[in-house]
């Protein structure tokens, strides 16, 4: 399998293991969309880490196939493209993505799908898409604009240039820089740390957050309304008050 998912401590990692570069071909995506939605699906993945091994996150899309489809071809597949990364970005938990070496193309792609992206101090991450005589097509003219800002966004995709791991940070593409072997372990402890905590509660911020990007203020506003008065009907939110008030704050065990 060119991808694999991994479950210890309710977190599951999503690994890629396509040598030398993990290249993200068809049967790459497809897979990545069927994890997915197992890491979806199981109640024992309460957390996730997208990681490609210690030498390369992923180097972008398998240039040699793509070079051998038309525009028919490719109409009908970047659809596919698109739900098997978007898979990625709608699983209902937290998603870390752990990046060490090239994170280019498809790769930085798939980092922007997720919550929280940590990177080795050696990373190199960039969409070089134009100096192909294309632009991203797996959401990073979207996600990528969202996340930096367009003017950002524009710099990287209009230049097609990679940047490093600190510039990286500057501009908000990553949240952590660490050194190369400690991405993920430092991913994992974070995956797990969350996967301690509320999963309804957490579920919801995600919901709010992610769904409230995508519209105005008062629409935003009613969903955090709808969601936050729901969980008063939760195990969680009565477990958390209750060991608020008997034990003092961050003491409450979720089930």
């Amino acid at each position: 399998m060119t991808v694999n998912l991994e479950v210890a401590e309710g977190v599951g990692t999503i690994r890629l293991d396509r040598p030398p570069m993990n290249a993200l071909d068809t049967a790459t995506q497809d897979r990545l969309r069927e994890l997915a939605a197992e890491a979806t699906r199981r109640d024992d993945v309460r957390a996730v880490v997208i990681w490609g091994g210690e030498k390369v996150f992923a180097a972008g899309a398998d240039i040699k196939e793509m070079q051998a489809m038309d525009h028919q071809a490719m109409i009908l597949r970047s659809s596919a493209l698109q739900e098997s990364f978007t898979a990625v970005a709608r699983i209902p938990k937290p998603v870390v993505a752990a990046i060490n070496g090239y994170a280019l193309g498809g790769g930085c792609e798939l980092a922007l799908c997720a919550d929280f992206r940590i990177a080795a101090d050696t990373a190199k991450i960039g969409q070089p898409e134009i100096l192909l005589g294309l632009i991203p097509g797996a959401g990073g003219t979207q996600r990528l604009a969202r996340l930096v800002g367009p003017a950002k966004a524009k710099d990287l995709i209009f230049t097609g240039r990679q940047v490093k791991a600190e510039e990286a940070l500057t501009l908000g593409l990553v949240d952590r820089v660490v050194p190369a072997a400690e991405v993920y372990p430092q991913a994992h402890a974070w995956a797990a740390r969350l996967a301690a905590g509320p999963a309804l509660a957490l579920r919801a911020a995600k919901e709010c957050v992610d769904a409230g990007l995508e519209t105005d203020l008062d629409t935003g506003l009613t969903i955090e309304r709808t969601w936050f008065a729901g969980l008063f009907a939760t195990e969680d939110r009565e477990t958390g008050m209750r060991s608020f008030v008997e034990e003092g704050p961050g003491k409450a065990k979720f089930r």
